[in-house]
């Protein structure tokens, strides 16, 4: 059975730590580049903890599991776009990314923990 308390979870938490550092990444870009890839990376990264908080309120580990998937699908979008960011516009995002890759293999590992 489902019914995680999402706050409690570290996925969560530290989702919610990657939302905020990319956000803070982003106040470096360039104002033309605001209204493109910043709104992408935006909506993707707000996309982790949000789906990760819907997941846990489901009525089975089934329905969870497919959206932590989901979180984990927004996750490596993100990781993609910080890397156009590091490339296109020379803004430094390796740290941003290690992060970014530490909550994918946390997810990996909390959905295949899940008994369904």
């Amino acid at each position: 059975m489902a019914k995680h308390n999402f706050r409690e979870l570290k996925i969560w938490q530290d989702s919610m730590k990657l939302v905020k550092a990319v956000y803070l990444a982003l106040e470096e870009m360039p104002k033309d580049e605001r209204f493109s890839l910043t709104s992408q990376i935006s909506r993707a990264v707000v996309s982790i903890p949000s789906n990760i908080a819907e997941g846990s309120g489901r009525d089975s580990n089934k329905e969870f599991k497919r959206f932590l998937n989901i979180s984990l699908g927004s996750c490596y979008e993100v990781e993609t776009q910080l890397i156009l960011i590091k490339d296109l516009l020379r803004i430094e995002t390796a740290e941003i990314i290690s992060e970014c890759q530490s909550i994918q293999r946390m997810i990996s590992g909390f959905a295949k923990s899940l008994t369904i």
